[in-house]
């Protein structure tokens, strides 16, 4: 039967047929409504059609009324009544349906269910003697909406479903799903108080959590699954999967939600993206690692054939079955590339990554002061992190990447701990089998991994860790080098930058070398880089601003004296390629920048010309001297932000002369009521070191003797009060300096003989090296001869 009656929404409550309740609404002179729940807006589809038993008055003056579910009733469309109140068609869905076998079986299912369940609850018996007496299957199964523990859209679902025996059988569903959880509930309890051992409180503790996220709809039990899944696949060793096991089950326990759960997490993640036992497939093949190192970088023989010897030893114990054991690990490379800016260290760590088939990682330790940087935070403090290895292992996703170790001399220390103790476990092969970091407080095996550090001094690297590394020093190039590098690496490189084709710009080795020798003074290539990219933005500018050439037909690019030129946008044409010369070269870099000033600067008495080692390579110092008349006997005056080294090399090399002043002819008045200047320009630069003291007295020498310094000479060695030359180091950077700047002589200390062997044949062919044990040595070969026996002062 279909009536038209009063809609009265319920928002999240479901009144079941039986069920009797009293609402604040105004229902007029209506008998009978219906109730229909709604959730989120949306109505139900099945409501209960109510009969108004009482019409109340409520406090405050509101109306009010008691009503009685009769039956369900299946909503229809709505339309707004008379007395403006919203009204639907409701069809009645009675339960008056034959009952068979079934049901009647289920109803005794239900009952027994109902009746342990209130057993569990602790009811009286009151409420189990009024569902008994129940015996009609359709009201019996309405009994569920009386729970309290089910949820708005069940009772939903019971109100809906209008076939008898389904919603008997929907209902004794979720009644078996209350007493499943109260049975648990229970169980937990009397385990609890019967001391029931750790290992069953903590199954039944996670059954009741399944069963709650499953009442919740939100089944998190994967996250647990996730990790235990990972751990299992991961190759860990024994001792780390222990560890990552006790972790997960700490996470069971604690649950997921809490400040504690989430730092389990965190560690697991952590834990697990350690690639364990995972290494990439390197290539044990020295001659293909030699082309690779070669394709990439000209010259930096001394750390490509370490790299190749490596390969080979590898390669050897591979094929001779030695296997990987202690000795092997200990044979690992950890090479440390010493030299100035721009001489390639860094580029030259992605190559031997490259040619060993490796995976890459950059850290870069400039200025960092904190040990957690290496080490990684204890996991007691907030927002602790692994160290920067830990992180490159997961970032390279290999246990076997090659690991550059960026501005290694740059690494400072203060009241967090000192980096650079924490990098001796790292850099050294006897130890790093065992690295633990402190977040992670695992050992991680770093045996298989190839350590590149670069630095671009010795004197800020603690010595114990210095100790460790197998230096090679990168100590610059020649003017040929440069030019080859720009030939081949850099010019072609800029080109693409500059959005240049290979046909569309062309230079000669000639320019190139005149860029080297005019507009850059540096041991490495950066400038020079820069140079040219200056001069190939200029080249690029002058292609973009050729107009476009269309041919008649259309055709772009043909010849001039058949085409229309047009003024449209311009384009690349294919006409004859810019040539970088002389001229271009003036106009995009400017007037000359560097200048080989020996002559012009020791043309007079004075002033010497040394050799010396500064952070960005090889450089020429110009030492000058000279007298003054004073109240006192030999005083010394010292500037140009000289270190005390240098200070001290200064009062030895006054010192020697005035007591050798007759073996350098120069007489006792030169001395008398006089004071004398050192000065080492530019003044704005600080300077230090051990390699000055021939020079300064060189200089002074000159001075006191009228004699000018040959301006094809420079010097290096330090001297001793009686005269004798020391050894110096950072010979080669400064014949490459020497040579750069135009000198054709080096004076050197005889000890560093030896070490010429490290200057390229290019430049000892076209050098002359004098070495000397004593300063009667180096005076001969750099002072002029001697024109006048009196003294010019």
């Amino acid at each position: 039967m279909t009536s038209t009656l009063l809609l009265i929404p319920l928002d999240d409550t479901v009144v079941l047929p039986t069920m009797d309740i009293t609402l604040p609404v105004d229902v007029g002179d209506a008998q009978r409504v219906v109730l229909v729940p709604r959730h989120d807006g949306e109505y139900a589809s099945v409501g209960t059609i109510a009969t108004v038993t009482e019409s109340i008055r409520l406090p405050g003056g509101g109306r009010g009324a008691s009503l009685s579910g009769e039956s369900r009733g299946l909503i229809g469309a709505a339309e707004t009544g008379a007395d403006g109140k919203l009204h639907v068609n409701v069809t009645e869905a009675p339960d008056d349906v034959p009952v068979d076998g079934r049901t009647r079986e289920l109803e005794r299912e239900y009952r027994a269910v109902v009746e342990e369940l209130l057993e569990l609850r602790g009811d009286d018996g009151r409420v189990a003697g009024w569902v008994r007496a129940i015996r009609e299957p359709g009201p019996l199964a309405d009994t569920t909406g009386y729970a309290p523990d089910l949820s708005f859209e069940q009772k939903v679902r019971i109100l809906e479903t209008t076939d008898v025996t389904e919603r008997l059988g929907l209902a004794l569903e979720f009644q078996r799903e209350r007493l499943t959880a109260l049975q648990i509930r229970r169980k937990i309890r009397e385990d609890v108080e019967s001391g029931a051992n750790k290992q069953q409180r903590e199954y039944l503790l996670r059954q009741q959590l399944a069963s709650i996220r499953r009442e919740l709809g939100e089944d998190n039990d994967s996250a647990g699954e996730d990790y235990r899944t990972k751990i299992a696949e991961a190759d860990m060793p024994e001792a780390v999967r222990e560890q990552a096991e006790r972790e997960l089950e700490r996470l069971e326990r604690s649950g997921e939600g809490g400040q504690e759960g989430q730092m389990i997490r965190t560690y697991l993640d952590w834990l697990t993206s350690v690639p364990w036992g995972v290494e990439s497939e390197e290539t044990l093949d020295p001659v293909r690692t030699r082309e690779v190192l070669d394709a990439d970088h000209a010259g930096l023989d001394d750390v490509k054939d370490r790299i190749v010897e490596y390969v080979a030893v590898k390669k050897l114990r591979s094929e001779r079955g030695l296997g990987d054991g202690e000795d092997a690990r200990k044979a690992g490379a950890i090479l440390t590339l010493i030299g100035p800016p721009g001489t390639g260290k860094t580029s030259i760590g992605e190559s031997i990554a490259r040619a060993m088939d490796r995976e890459f990682v950059r850290i870069s330790l400039g200025g960092i002061r904190d040990e957690a940087e290496i080490r990684g935070h204890r996991r007691t403090y907030i927002g602790a992190l692994p160290g920067r290895l830990v992180r490159a292992l997961r970032d390279a996703k290999t246990m076997n990447p090659v690991i550059l170790l960026d501005e290694i001399d740059k690494v400072g220390a203060d009241w967090r701990g000192d980096p650079s103790s924490a990098l001796l476990e790292v850099l050294d092969p006897a130890q790093n089998s065992t690295f633990r970091d402190h977040y992670l407080d695992v050992e991680l095996d770093l045996s298989d991994v190839v350590f590149i550090a670069t630095a671009n001094q010795y004197d800020t690297i603690p010595g114990p860790l210095l100790d460790r590394m197998e230096v090679i020093a990168f100590d610059g190039y020649t003017v040929a080098e440069k030019v080859a590098i720009a030939r081949d690496y850099l010019f072609p490189r800029q080109r693409q930058r500059n959005g240049l084709l290979e046909d569309e710009v062309t230079v000669t080795d000639e320019v190139l070398r005149t860029i080297v020798v005019e507009y850059t003074r540096e041991a490495g290539v950066r400038s020079l880089e820069r140079q040219l990219g200056t001069v190939l933005r200029k080249t690029a500018t002058k292609v973009a601003s050729r107009p476009a050439v269309v041919a008649a037909d259309g055709a772009v690019g043909a010849d001039v004296a058949e085409a229309d030129v047009v003024d449209a946008a311009p384009v690349a044409t294919a006409t004859e390629p810019v040539v970088v010369d002389l001229d271009l070269v003036r106009e995009a870099l400017g007037r000359q920048k560097v200048f080989q000033e020996a002559a012009a600067r020791t043309a007079v008495p004075g002033v010497a010309t040394g050799l010396a080692v500064t952070g960005t390579g090889g450089d020429v110092l110009f030492v000058e001297a000279t007298a003054m008349d004073g109240k006192g006997t030999g005083g010394l005056t010292l500037t140009g932000q000289l270190g005390d080294v240098m200070k001290e090399s200064a009062h030895i090399a006054l010192t020697y002369v005035r007591a050798h002043r007759e073996e350098l002819g120069i007489p006792a008045s030169a001395f008398e009521d006089r004071e004398f200047h050192v000065h080492v320009p530019a003044g704005a630069i600080p300077k230090d070191g051990p390699s000055a003291g021939v020079t300064m007295i060189t200089a002074l020498a000159s001075l006191l003797s009228g004699r000018p310094v040959k301006h094809t000479v420079g010097m290096t060695g330090e001297v001793t009060l009686q005269g004798r030359v020391l050894p110096i180091g950072g010979l080669k950077q400064k014949v490459l300096a020497a040579h750069a700047a135009g000198l054709t002589d080096v004076v050197l200390p005889e000890r560093n003989r030896g070490d010429l062997d490290d200057v390229p044949e290019e430049v000892r062919a076209v050098m002359t090296f004098h070495p000397a044990m004593t300063i009667g040595e180096v005076l001969d070969a750099a002072l002029e001869p001697a024109r006048d026996p009196e003294v010019v002062a």
